[in-house]
C-alpha cells in the first residue's frame, strides 16, 4: 500500500478518535497491526499527527483562548483560574511521563494491551455513568483546584494504550462533580499542553529519521497525516459536543466493548 494512502488512513483514525472516549492511541496501534505495518517505523508519525487534532481545538475554541489571554493580561480572576486549572491538571502527566517514559514506550509495542484496556475502560464508563451525580461545576474556570488535580491524576492512567486520554479525563471529571459539557471541554483544553509536550518529545527523539525520510515516513508523510487529522477532528469535535449535550457516554462504552472483544479475539488467533 502506498505510504501516502497509509498516512491518510491513519490521519482519519486519529482525527475521529482523539477527542471521543475510545482511545486514539489504541486505534492507531490496531490500525497499524491491521495494515501489517512496522510499529517502530510509524511510532513518531502516530504521535506527531496528534498535533493536527489539537490544532482543531485551537481553531474551534479560538475565542475562548483569546478571551483567556486577554483576561490574563488584564488580571481578571476568572482567566487566571482557567489557566491554573489547566496547568494543575497537566502537571501530573508531565511528571509521570518524564519519570516512566521507557516503561510507557514499552507498552506501545504490544497491541494486545489495547483490547484489554478498551474492555476495562468500557466497563468503567458504564459504571461511572450510572453512579456519577449531576455535575455542579459549570465552566472550566469554576472547577476547584483540587478537582483539577484529580482530573490530572486520572489522565495519567491514559498513558496505558487503549485507556483513552479523553475517557480518563472526562470520566474523572464527571466522577468529581463536573457538568458533562464542561468535563468534555476541559478534556479538550487539557489536551493542548499535554499533546504539545508529547509531540515535541517525539519530534526531538526522531528528528533525524524524519528529516531523512527513513523508510518513506518523512516530513511530507507526516504533513499529510497532520492535515487529515486536523480536518477530520474539526468535524468530529463539533458533532461530539452536540451529542453529549443530549446523550450519555454509554454508546462509546458499548463501542469500546465490541471493538475490544473483536480485537482481542483477532490478536489471540494471530499468536
Amino acid at each position: 500500500m502506498p505510504v501516502i494512502v497509509v498516512a491518510i488512513i491513519l490521519g482519519i483514525v486519529e482525527g475521529v478518535t482523539e477527542f471521543i472516549p475510545v482511545s486514539s492511541t489504541g486505534h492507531l496501534m490496531l490500525a497499524t497491526a491491521l495494515l501489517g505495518l512496522d510499529p517502530a517505523r510509524w511510532e513518531a508519525f502516530n504521535v506527531i499527527i496528534q498535533l493536527g487534532a489539537i490544532l482543531a481545538i485551537v481553531v474551534l475554541y479560538w475565542r475562548t483562548f483569546w478571551a483567556v489571554l486577554m483576561g490574563v493580561l488584564k488580571g481578571r480572576a476568572q482567566s487566571w483560574r482557567f489557566v491554573r486549572n489547566v496547568l494543575i491538571a497537566f502537571l501530573p502527566a508531565a511528571v509521570i511521563g518524564f519519570l516512566f517514559i521507557k516503561q510507557i514506550e514499552g507498552l506501545l509495542g504490544d497491541p494486545l494491551v489495547v483490547p484489554v484496556t478498551m474492555i476495562i475502560g468500557a466497563i468503567a464508563i458504564l459504571v461511572i455513568e450510572r453512579l456519577a451525580k449531576a455535575g455542579r461545576a459549570v465552566g472550566v474556570a469554576e472547577i476547584p483546584a483540587g478537582v483539577s488535580l484529580g482530573v490530572g491524576l486520572a489522565q495519567c492512567v491514559s498513558m496505558i494504550p487503549g485507556v483513552s486520554r479523553s475517557a480518563a479525563t472526562i470520566m474523572g471529571a464527571l466522577a468529581l462533580g463536573v457538568e458533562r459539557r464542561t468535563a468534555a471541554e476541559f478534556s479538550f483544553f487539557l489536551a493542548v499542553p499535554t499533546m504539545i509536550g508529547a509531540t515535541t518529545l517525539e519530534f526531538v527523539k526522531h528528528r533525524h529519521e524524519l528529516m531523512a525520510g527513513a523508510s518513506g515516513v518523512g516530513f511530507a508523510t507526516v504533513a499529510v497525516g497532520f492535515v487529515v487529522s486536523f480536518v477530520v477532528a474539526i468535524v468530529v469535535v463539533r458533532a461530539f459536543v452536540q451529542f453529549i449535550s443530549r446523550h450519555s457516554f454509554a454508546p462509546f462504552a458499548w463501542y469500546r466493548l465490541v471493538v475490544g472483544l473483536a480485537a482481542l479475539g483477532w490478536l489471540l488467533m494471530r499468536r
